[in-house]
């Protein structure tokens, strides 16, 4: 297949003077796996070095914008910034189908897994930093093969960026449950829809943080944990939202990368709107909600271990309430902003789906059932990744 020459997702501009729309830009990461024998790849270097050949009109190849992480067994993509998202839909399918062109140049597939249904010992991607992360984290780093989805949002500057931080924290529980596409661990069941939550965050760093109140407050936060000696650099400052370290966004870092792209643009959605509703109550000087840090882990806990198919903590309440009436509470929340951006019928359709067929969680557990084959999970997400 043949691309154009993508911009990099995180060079997301501010909230475009033209169409008054925040852009908004996707990261995922994918597994490479051999669908037929039911294991990883590890060669995320040599497949992010692939180009796809020209078409017979083309002057020459074009290079595939891809990336590697932590394990050679995750290769990563990322949507340029766009503001309209019937085109962020078209840039992750695209970028899906490429970086499975690319596996399969090294004799693999890629899958929109966030974590590996059978056994695996990762391999590490043997860069100067991810050595001295290893060093540093032991087997923490070692064991971690887990695969997200990171949404970038406009902001106008460090300041708004925080008032939003502040002011979302209660919602992004919510997100996660919607997400949830990792059952499997090592080849079991874990009883969790998204477990990629539980072993991310075995990480110094991770989770909800506290609310900041104002941007040199968030950067003294940052320089404090930095401090600490604990945390090679600030890309290690794993919050589930925070301030990109290079771009004017705020980055959502909350979601497993989900099975099917268009729950991947439904997630981007809720994210956009979350951002512009945040932004709209600190302008109209509304106060940050007082909810406390330790009650949103166990809210993030309870999304992960039910996805949409159980009780989530109702972020108004702190109480349990059936995953429908959460994901209600969260459309009412955002609908202005959504109806503002022309994307309220999107997410309306796209919560709806989620709901009345499951997350990927629910999908994967399903093929297992019918199947009794974790392999058979692991080709069934290759099917539906590059779809």
């Amino acid at each position: 297949m043949t691309l154009a020459p993508l911009q990099p997702a995180a060079a997301v501009p501010a909230p475009s003077a033209r169409t008054g729309l925040r852009s908004v830009g996707v990261e995922e990461e994918l597994l490479l796996v051999d669908p037929c024998a039911g294991r990883t790849v590890p060669a995320a270097a040599s497949a992010i070095g692939w180009t796809a050949p020209a078409a017979p009109t083309a002057p020459r190849a074009v290079a595939v914008p891809l990336d590697t992480e932590l394990q050679q067994e995750q290769i990563e993509t990322a949507t340029p910034p766009r503001t309209d998202l019937t085109d962020l839909a078209a840039d992750v399918r695209a970028l899906r189908r490429a970086a499975d062109d690319a596996a399969r140049s090294v004799g693999a597939r890629v899958a929109a897994l966030a974590t590996f249904p059978l056994r695996v010992a990762p391999v590490l991607t043997p860069t100067p930093r991810y050595r001295a992360i290893r060093d540093q984290m032991g087997l923490t780093c070692a064991e971690q093969l887990t695969c997200g989805c990171h949404v970038h949002v406009a902001v106008t500057s460090d300041e708004e960026g925080v008032a939003v931080l502040d002011r979302i924290r209660p919602w992004l529980p919510v997100l996660t449950a919607v997400a949830t596409n990792s059952p499997f661990w090592q080849g079991s069941d874990t009883g969790y829809a998204g477990y990629r939550t539980q072993a991310w965050s075995r990480w110094p760093g991770t989770g909800p943080a506290e609310p900041f109140g104002s941007a040199a407050a968030y950067h003294a936060v940052v320089d404090e944990l930095m401090r600490t000696g604990t945390l090679l650099d600030e890309g290690m400052v794993y919050f589930d939202a925070r301030l990109s370290r290079r771009y004017p966004t705020v980055e959502v870092r909350v979601a497993d990368v989900c099975l099917d792209a268009d729950d991947t643009v439904l997630v981007a959605a809720l994210a956009r709107g979350l951002v512009d509703t945040a932004a709209e109550r600190w302008r109209a000087g509304e106060p940050v909600p007082s909810d406390p840090t330790s009650v949103l882990r166990m809210a993030s806990w309870r999304a992960s271990r039910s996805g949409t198919a159980g009780l989530l903590v109702h972020p108004r309440t702190h109480q349990p309430a059936p995953a429908a009436e959460v994901v209600a509470c969260l459309l009412d929340d955002v609908r202005p902003a959504l109806d503002a951006s022309g994307d309220l019928a999107l997410v309306e359709a796209g919560l709806e789906r989620v709901l009345r067929r499951g997350t990927g969680a629910q999908r994967q557990r399903a093929v297992a059932a019918a199947t009794g084959r974790l392999e058979d999970v692991v080709a069934d997400a290759v099917d539906r990744t590059a779809a």
